[in-house]
């Protein structure tokens, strides 16, 4: 039987990649995106395009109609304030939860972030927390479970682009101390952990997974930069950006976005998560409640997008 999928974030980064994996892997998916995000949705036997957004409850209720499972991927990763985040992040997740609920659908699957882990750092980091709390308070009618990524990146990741190119040319920028530790994950791999959550009919319900690379404990500054002399052939400059000299950043920010009009990404908040020191996860639990390991690390993921980066 064909397992048909509600996407949200389809148009986005991480949910590009999971649209094109879940067709691939034989779903059937109904993609939310907002209109003008994509010239021309075209409809196939595989995928339709459901104009709307989060706070569209109508829209909403049409996503979720005839089908099986929900991959909840859409969110907000700019903004000033805890209200901004949590009419997305939060409110958005309560009104996809309900909709599914009207239309009886039996999985929700919920994209969070690792930051959740800490929601003390930021508004964001809240935020998230919040939105995870709505399933764990209203899911009992049904079948959910989280997981929570930590950075991801690979093809197509703007974000990464930057940091990518200094560390081409030899330079990385260490955010957070050279000790600091944080744990990546390659876009295709958790494109792979959520194909094997929607498979699985084993995993108990209401969990929440941790996932990485397979890179135990994360990686150090050192390590990266390790990796860099591996691809580069020559040995990168790091060096440290002081925290006043970031908080002073995301302070300029914050006043630059209300006098202009748009959503900042460096913010106070911001520069508390990039400056936490533990950023690591575990694996353990997803690997033993599912048919899943990880592929690709950093070195690996790295020289994949070396090669695309001039």
């Amino acid at each position: 039987m064909v397992i048909t999928v509600a996407l949200t974030g389809a148009t986005g980064f991480i949910g590009s990649v999971l649209l094109k994996h879940l067709v691939a892997q034989g779903f059937r998916v109904k993609a939310l995106y907002r209109h003008g995000s994509i010239p021309n949705p075209n409809p196939t036997d595989s995928l339709e395009w459901q104009a709307g957004d989060l706070e569209n409850t109508e829209s909403l209720r049409s996503l979720v109609t005839d089908v099986d499972a929900i991959v909840h991927c859409a969110g907000a990763v700019r903004g000033a304030t805890l209200e901004q985040f949590k009419r997305i992040n939060t409110e958005g997740v309560a009104r996809l939860l309900q909709a599914a609920g009207d239309q009886r659908v039996s999985r929700f699957l919920l994209i969070s972030s690792l930051a959740a882990r800490e929601p003390s750092l930021s508004a964001y980091a809240l935020s998230k927390k919040l939105g995870e709390d709505v399933l764990r308070q209203n899911g009992d009618r049904i079948s959910w479970s989280i997981l929570r990524p930590p950075a991801v990146y690979g093809p197509g990741d703007r974000e990464m682009q930057p940091l990518l190119k200094m560390i081409k040319r030899g330079i990385i920028p260490v955010v957070g101390g050279k000790e600091g530790r944080f744990s990546l994950l390659y876009v295709d791999d958790l494109a792979d952990a959520v194909i094997s959550l929607l498979q699985s009919d084993t995993v108990q319900q209401g969990q929440c997974f941790e996932l990485h690379d397979g890179h135990p404990d994360g990686y150090t500054w050192q390590e990266i930069a390790t990796i860099a002399t591996h691809l580069n052939g020559k040995k990168p400059r790091c060096f440290s950006i002081p925290r006043i000299l970031m908080q002073v950043a995301g302070l300029t920010n914050v006043s630059m976005a209300r006098l202009f009009g748009y959503q900042p990404m460096l913010t106070p908040g911001k520069v508390r998560e990039l400056f936490h020191s533990n950023w690591a996860c575990d694996n353990t639990a997803i690997i033993s409640a599912l048919d899943w390991q990880p592929q690709v690390l950093f070195q690996e993921g790295m020289k994949r997008l070396f090669l695309k980066t001039k």
